[in-house]
């Protein structure tokens, strides 16, 4: 870009915006969108992913999508109807919610691997949540109708959140943080699932978790005919299994076959207790029609009562204080398991992609009176091994439900519940995390490790809301600390030497309790000279820390350019007192030992973005330094990498060579002072940035005789090393200083 800017000695005038930077605010909305018709149309088919494979599909692909549909299918009736025991809901609301997950997720899915349906924790979710909207308006609602209500709000804030692509929210839940309260919410489910299976009942399985265990070991004496069903179906679930695992490395040939026979484990099992439920409960029904262990019974045939949702203000006002976690547990558990089976299969999902399929899902799911669905990890993983090839496998599965639905329910009469528990707990040990993986946390981040265990803790001794509530919170905060505290270095310079004439210089940290490493000796910058270096974004959280690490280092390190013996005592400021009186000559002849202060050289290449806070605390660290020293202080800056932080830097006078004195002290005012606030605290006489020449790089230029680094900013340079030379340079350039500059204190 061709500079207007004028030069009057050192210095720059002129508008930076249209001199000095890379970059405007008129050429970046130009290319911020070149074509708003074309970006609009790839938004709309961006929305329907099957209009990108659809047209591919070939016989290959469909004999794999038939067997995972039908493998999921086999598994999923059992499940689903189980998941709706949680959800104190009739067992065919389970299937409603899987019919349309399985469906409507083949057109808007970006992974192939997921399986759409009911699942255990929001299921269990769904329990807390009717049974306190039933306890705060008791009996004016049916729990199908709380179940589906909840469904399209949920749905539709999921929907509005994926269309407006704000999907990077959800990053800002880390994986302990989800694996926290999935293990302790899978930990809830197992417990409340127990007296199912044992036939124990008289007390409220949906208490908290400790106290359910309690309730249940004090009720094992009450067991019931139900754990003959219950216990049998749950050693078949997972002796099956076992043996299947253990037959398939023996013969590694077979696998495949071993691998499908414990697929149908579910299947099996059901349909073996439902037949032996139904030898024995039809002989010995009681006189009051009750049977001696207790059955699904009637499970209506068909989809009921299909039409448009009946949304009642005043249920969702009841429902408001429970539609972010559930809310939270729909999109973050389905992200979570389509990221993961990405990762393992080798693409990439799109998060605001599946965060439209979950929100259709559910609001075209309220049509069929289904309740909250979300990605199964159990199903999913079923799916991915069975050899899934494209989304259209949940076609399959959903053919497998209708059927089912319409020709399976007169069977359904006899499944035992406490087969169907079985079946959960079954399904649900398996998201509890194991020792090793718990271990893995620690290893990696103990903090993380920790806010993992307050969610499985908390989920386990108050609810599943709490324990989701108090992860998010954690890690938030784990967040907040980070960020305000930044990573960052003085750095010193360490000299490699391979041969007598090859070497280079790398810069390492400065240790705090000296320059020197065990093995390794850092030299420290040049006595006048400080480098430091940023590990992260310049940000306003984080940009007081850093100022006062910056000025601190320099009051410690670098000569203080004013004789405090030659000020009396009433001139001295009330938050700088100086030495006392009886230690003036010792702290004296200390601060005459250290360097004067030249240059600050900040390395920016760990800074992706800077604000307007952090300007003024740049500003602020330039203020508060050189009033330390008395005098002018270079300020270089190291690999700036976004022309967004040059255009801040220049218009607060950094880079351009600018003196101070010509510039406010406070970049963008919050209370303005009138007719501004410049202050001259130096002799006239001193040397200053005027009297400085300007530093051009001593790289080779990229093209004809167009520098890397503009000349209009010579205190930005091309990279570390040149702009430590830059540094050193200007102090050869004004030798050395007077020992005590003129007195002008502020």
């Amino acid at each position: 870009m061709l500079s207007t800017a004028k030069r009057v000695g050192n210095r720059i005038i002129g508008n930076p915006e249209q001199t000095v930077t890379t970059i405007t605010t008129e050429s970046y909305l130009k290319g911020l969108v070149k074509d708003p018709r074309h970006e609009a149309v790839n938004y709309f088919t961006s929305l329907f992913p099957i209009l990108g494979w659809i047209s591919r599909y070939n016989w290959g692909w469909l004999t794999g999508d038939l067997i995972a549909g039908l493998t999921v299918g086999m598994v999923l009736v059992p499940q689903s109807m189980s998941y709706a025991q949680i959800a104190t809901l009739p067992p065919q609301y389970g299937l409603y919610s899987s019919f349309v997950g399985v469906l409507v997720y083949c057109f808007f899915a970006t992974s192939k691997d997921v399986s759409i349906g009911p699942v255990a924790v929001m299921s269990l979710t769904v329990a807390q949540v009717i049974l306190a909207v039933d306890a705060a308006h008791p009996g004016k609602w049916s729990g199908p109708l709380i179940a589906t209500t909840l469904a399209f709000v949920c749905g539709f804030i999921v929907l509005g959140i994926g269309l407006l692509r704000l999907g990077w929210l959800v990053e800002f839940i880390p994986t302990p943080a989800v694996s926290g309260f999935m293990t302790g919410s899978a930990i809830n489910i197992v417990a409340g699932q127990v007296p199912g299976l044992m036939g124990i009942t008289g007390f409220d399985t949906r208490a908290a978790t400790y106290k359910v265990i309690i309730n249940t070991l004090k009720g094992l004496p009450i067991t019931t005919l139900d754990a003959a069903w219950g216990l049998t179906g749950l050693f078949a679930l997972y002796a099956i299994r076992i043996i299947c695992d253990q037959l398939s490395k023996r013969y590694p040939r077979r696998a495949r076959l071993f691998f499908f026979i414990s697929v149908t484990r579910n299947a099996f099992v059901v349909i073996v207790l439902t037949l032996a439920a139904w030898l024995y409960c039809r002989d010995h029904k009681t006189a009051s029609g009750k049977y001696p262990i207790k059955i699904l019974q009637t499970v209506p045939a068909g989809f009921q009562n299909v039409g448009a949702p009946v949304i009642e203000r005043d249920l969702v006002n009841a429902l408001a204080p429970h539609i972010p976690v559930a809310t939270i547990i729909l999109l973050l558990e389905h992200i979570a398991i389509a990221k993961s089976f990405g990762r393992v299969n080798g693409y990439k999902i799109n998060p605001n992609q599946e965060l439209i399929a979950i929100g259709v899902t559910n609001t075209l799911g309220t049509l069929f009176h289904a309740y909250p669905a979300t990605g199964s990890f159990s199903r999913s993983a079923l799916k991915s091994k069975s050899g899934v090839r494209t989304p259209l496998a949940g076609v399959v599965t959903a053919m497998v439900v209708v059927v089912a639905l319409y020709g399976l329910t007169p069977a359904f009469y006899w499944i035992p519940n406490a087969g169907l528990s079985a079946v959960i707990i079954h399904a649900v040990a398996d998201l509890v995390a194991s020792p090793s993986q718990a271990y893995s946390y620690w290893r990696v981040s103990p903090l993380e490790f920790i806010i993992w265990l307050a969610a499985v803790l908390v989920t386990i001794f108050s609810s599943i809301e709490n324990g989701i509530y108090t992860s998010i919170a954690a890690s938030f905060a784990l967040l907040l600390i980070r960020v305000a505290h930044p990573r960052g270095y003085f750095i010193g310079k360490v000299t490699l030497t391979r041969n007598s004439t090859e070497s280079r210089e790398v810069f390492v940290p400065l240790r705090k309790d000296g320059v020197t490493d065990q093995y390794v000796k850092v030299d420290p910058p040049t006595p006048g000279v400080i480098v430091y270096r940023f590990e992260e974004s310049y940000l306003y959280p984080n940009c007081s820390l850093v100022n006062s690490i910056i000025v601190d280092y320099v009051k410690e390190n670098m000569r203080r350019g004013i004789d405090f013996s030659t000020i009396r005592l009433a001139d001295r400021p009330w938050n700088d007192p100086g030495p006392t009186r009886g230690n003036s000559e010792t702290a004296e002849a200390a601060n005459n030992e250290r360097p004067i202060l030249h240059a600050i050289v900040l390395d920016f290449s760990g800074v992706s973005h800077i604000d307007t806070t952090a300007i003024q605390a740049l500003v602020d660290t330039r203020n508060e330094v050189q009033r330390w020293a008395n005098h002018p202080v270079e300020f270089h800056f190291a690999t700036i990498l976004s022309p967004w932080i040059r255009r801040g830097l220049v218009a607060a006078g950094f880079g351009i060579g600018t003196p101070s004195v010509d510039i406010s002290n406070e970049i963008a005012p919050v209370v303005p002072y009138r007719g501004g606030r410049r202050e001259k605290w130096w002799d006239d006489a001193s040397p200053g940035l005027e009297d400085i020449e300007t530093h051009s790089e001593s790289l080779p230029p990229t093209s004809g005789s167009v520098p890397i680094v503009p000349i209009e900013t010579p205190f930005f340079h091309f990279d570390l090393t040149s702009a430590i030379r830059a540094a050193e340079a200007g102090i050869e350039k004004l030798g050395e200083r007077a020992e005590t500059p003129p007195v002008k204190y502020l």
